[in-house]
Order: structure tokens, then sequence, then C-alpha cells
């Protein structure tokens, strides 16, 4: 079978590795390079964790999508993973953090829950007196994303894959799987898989009733000098509790430390609008940041960068198929984790025209051993 697809991201990628592996004919179609700078996963490292609120589905496919990476590091003969941990802190009664750490007792994954006093004595970046607990899963830490992609793509174009780099799609016809590129050339396929993350709306304009364009920054930092070694030796951080949505990436194997915030995304028009960090951006990221750690305003931002991704409006995985075209897109921002997993579903949905178990299990509704009982 012949399969063209549009995008280069986790989703992309992972889809051609999965049905390369199946003998397929694939063309790789990315607007940019790989990876690419217009990507939602082109930052150094982004989060894995066992832990998400509001669809335990998705946590309780944790051991398939950690089995999924391990598919692809035998393949690709290293593994970009760092098992550094996830810590969780709770502000405030019923936060996003205790949210999760709720998920985690829900599903029957153990973790390690420390006092303020005990959780700053070992995370000397931590401020005691400015939250109530945390939490440490040992399951979990850092992807390194564009590590990811280069050896994908090297692994693709050893197997023969047709990758087009710095060639932009500009139309598609969903019933009939053909690709318009912006030099008047076409691709034709037998199937189309549409991965390209906040841009699918340029090309599935109609999709609009069900996925939203958000943009948001990360910025990496350099703590003060006597906490460089706490940090080095962090875990990851998946929620810093109150009403932020903040995480933070350590630095560890070559990354610098990096924050973000949920709190910050903003709805644009398009994936190309503000994409240009405005001035100040980054200081106010970091202000976000206090509680619960101290001295913040010691921190140096040494980088900001924008990001955009697609929403769907309860936040989880979307998937639609017009005619030979199947659109697939991330998880609100936090997709990446199971980009494998997803990758390795959409060949099976591709082989075998079943999107509804595709659909049910992007959507958290079920997991694998449901759908092979």
């Amino acid at each position: 079978m012949r399969v063209a697809i549009v995008g280069a991201g986790i989703v992309g990628l992972s889809t051609a590795w999965s049905l390369t592996k199946l003998g397929h004919d694939i063309t790789l179609i990315e607007q940019g390079s790989i990876p690419s700078l217009l990507a939602a996963s082109r930052d150094a490292h982004g989060m894995i964790c066992r832990a998400h609120d509001g669809a335990d589905g998705y946590a309780e496919s944790i051991a398939e999508m950690f089995d999924s990476w391990d598919m692809l590091w035998d393949d690709l003969g290293v593994s970009h993973y760092a098992n550094c941990g996830a810590l969780g802190i709770s502000q405030s009664p019923g936060d996003s953090a205790e949210q999760l750490r709720m998920s985690l007792d829900r599903v029957g994954f153990e973790y390690e829950r420390l006092d303020a006093r005990e959780a700053a004595e070992r995370y000397p970046f931590l401020d005691a007196a400015t939250f109530r607990y945390a939490y440490l899963d040992r399951d979990g830490g850092a992807l390194f994303s564009g590590r990811i992609a280069h050896d994908v793509k090297a692994w693709l174009r050893m197997r023969g894959v047709d990758i087009r780099m710095h060639t932009k799609a500009v139309a598609i016809d969903a019933p009939t799987a053909l690709v318009h590129i912006d030099d008047g050339t076409v691709v034709q396929a037998d199937r189309l898989v549409v991965a390209a993350g906040a841009w699918t709306l340029r090309l599935l304009p109609a999709l609009a009733d069900n996925l939203a364009i958000h943009r948001n920054v990360v910025a990496y930092l350099t703590p003060p000098a006597d906490l460089e070694n706490a940090w080095s030796n962090a875990p990851a951080i998946v929620d810093i509790g109150g009403s932020s949505n903040g995480y933070v990436l350590p630095p560890i194997d070559g990354a610098d430390l990096k924050f973000g915030a949920g709190a910050l995304k903003k709805p644009v028009p398009d994936a190309g609008t503000d994409r240009t960090a405005a001035p100040g951006e980054g200081h106010r990221l970091r202000r976000l940041f206090a509680p619960p750690f101290s001295r913040i305003d010691e921190y140096t931002v040494t980088e900001v960068e924008t990001c955009a991704y697609t929403f769907a409006a309860d936040q989880r995985f979307f998937s639609k198929r017009v005619g030979k075209t199947l659109a697939v897109c991330g998880c609100s921002g936090h997709g990446y984790q199971f980009g494998a997993a997803v990758g390795l579903r959409v060949a099976h949905a591709l082989e075998s025209d079943d999107d509804t178990a595709l659909v049910q299990w992007l959507r958290a509704e079920t997991v694998w051993a449901r759908i092979c009982a």
C-alpha cells in the first residue's frame, strides 16, 4: 500500500516507522527540516509520566506507551529516554497537582509521598513554606525530542522511505488521497495520513468545529550556581500545583533546564500567529514558579521558544477519516509521550480499516487489552 504522510512531528514519524516495518511504501512530506523548527515537538526534551487528570484510560495505557518506545529504541539501537522520575507538588487542596496524584491512586500506581519539609530537604530549590506536600513517581522523566526525530529520519532513509523535507503541502483531496505541493506537483497515494499538528486546519479547514489552535511559550533558564547540582539530579516536575499548570524538565544529558506553563497558552487564528517571543515573556513565565520555588528572581532566562498546538474541546487525541484520508492530532500539548504508541495504532487502523478501535484508544476510552480481547 502506498501511504503519504503530511507532517513529520512525532505522530508522522512514528506512523512512518510503523508502516515501514509492515512493508508499506511511504512518502513523508514535511514543510521544514527534520527535526522541524515548526513542530510542537521540537524542544530538546519533553515530559513522559504516568499521571493523567480527567482520562484514566491514558494512565492505564502507560504500559503500552513504554513498550512502544522500547520497540523504537530496539530499532534505533539507542534509547533517547531518561528515567529521572516525575514529581508533583500540591500547593492547595484540589489543585491540578493533587488531581494528578488522585489519578495515580485510581489506577493503582505506587509513588512516594513527601511532606513539604522532606521535599525541600531533598530538592533545595523548593520553598517548604509555600506548598502542602509532594509526591515522586519513579517511572517517568524526559524524552529527547530532537534526537528521536533525527534518528527516526535516519532509520527511515536507510529503509528507502521517500522523505521530502522543505516541501509544503498546500491542499489535499481527502477522498482520493491526493496532496498538492506548493511547487505545483502532486503526490498520489492509496491512503493519506495528515499529521500536521497545528497546521492541520490549513489542509482540512472543515475540522475547525473540532479543533482549535493555541500558542504557548517555554523558557530555558540557568539556576543560581549553588542550586545547579540539585537541579542536575532532580526529577521532571509534572505539576507545581496552584493554578499555573506549571511543569519543569531538569537539565539532563546536555539539555537545559526548561520551564513551561499551561496558564500562558492562548487561542490564535493560525499556527503561524505570534511565533516570535515577545519581550518579557520569559520573565513572565518565570514568575509563575514562585511559589513553590525559592529565589526565582535569581534564575537567568537564556532562551524563550514559542509553540503551537491543536486542542480538541475535551483535550484528548482527535482522529477522523475522510475518504482515503486519516487526520490525527496530538493530545492538546501532551501528546508527545504517546508518540510511538500512536504510530503503531494508526498503522493498525490503516491496515484494518478499524476506525472505531483507533478513535476509542486515542480518546482513552479503551486500552490495548480490551481491543485485543
